[in-house]
């Protein structure tokens, strides 16, 4: 008998925080997959400290990190900037250091971003999930850039039944989140994400679709600013067929006070 993958399922603070749906989406695509998943205690993967050059914290985090997923075959994460981050940086951070250089390598190189893996990883080739309607797909620029991860999305959502995808116009271009980028400089980043909601308005689509929360939510936002009736999901989403929560940046149902509920 064939031994599960035993993957550590990287939450991020996003996802956790402000979407557990996408990680419990990227849970059910990896027992699908035949994986083997937990979800260790954890917080963040060090990024906003690492980018905002404070070394110190990045690294103290990144040290958590490491010792909390070293026991798994894998570190699967729902999030190229964070797979990013401990794929690429975390190697960085711990350069020339004797002892936790190559426990830091050795984690990088078994990260991997949620589709990256079941493509290139597990061999997934389709899933069996369903969702009627035009969608679209923005690339992050760290799932792009850092990880290489363009195709891995695209071949799994041409599996989902009823989906038709189109492609966005400049797809590859920053939508203007860039984790503090869009704090310390608001307006740049309002034009940036501007300019993509004008984009995919322009595809005709219904749902926009992407990899990392972070460009979704900064997306979302300002579609909704624009009136647009695009709705806005992670990719695992629509994979899983996870699709019962409301559409990020959309209120959930009002429930009924006891005043308003009807006798």
């Amino acid at each position: 008998m064939a031994v599960s993958k035993r993957v550590g399922l990287l939450v991020t603070c996003l996802v956790d925080l402000v979407r557990p749906s996408v990680g419990f989406a990227a849970a059910r695509l990896l027992e699908d997959a035949g994986c083997a998943v937990a979800v260790p205690s954890q917080t963040c993967c060090g990024q906003p400290a690492f980018n905002a050059g404070d070394r110190r914290t990045a690294r103290r985090i990144a040290e958590q990190v490491i010792a909390v997923f070293e026991p798994f075959d894998y570190v699967v994460v729902p999030s190229g900037s964070c797979a990013g981050q401990v794929r690429l940086h975390y190697p960085e951070i711990f350069q020339g250091d004797p002892a936790w250089q190559p426990r830091a390598d050795a984690v990088a190189d078994k990260t991997f971003e949620l589709t990256q893996f079941l493509v290139d990883v597990c061999g997934v080739t389709g899933v069996a999930s369903r969702f009627s309607g035009r969608a679209t797909y923005h690339d992050s620029c760290s799932s792009l850039r850092e990880l290489g991860v363009r195709l891995q999305p695209r071949k799994l959502l041409a599996s989902v039944e009823g989906l038709d995808l189109i492609e966005l116009a400049d797809t590859d271009v920053c939508c203007g989140f860039g984790g503090t980028f869009c704090v310390k400089y608001p307006e740049i980043s309002d034009r940036m994400v501007g300019k993509k909601a004008t984009a995919v308005t322009a595809t005709g689509a219904d749902l926009l679709l992407a990899g990392d929360l972070g460009c979704l939510l900064n997306i979302a936002g300002k579609l909704s600013r624009d009136g647009s009736g695009v709705t806005v999901r992670h990719v695992a989403e629509v994979l899983a067929g996870a699709v019962d929560a409301p559409a990020i940046g959309t209120a959930p149902p009002a429930v009924p006070t006891p005043t308003e509920a009807k006798p």
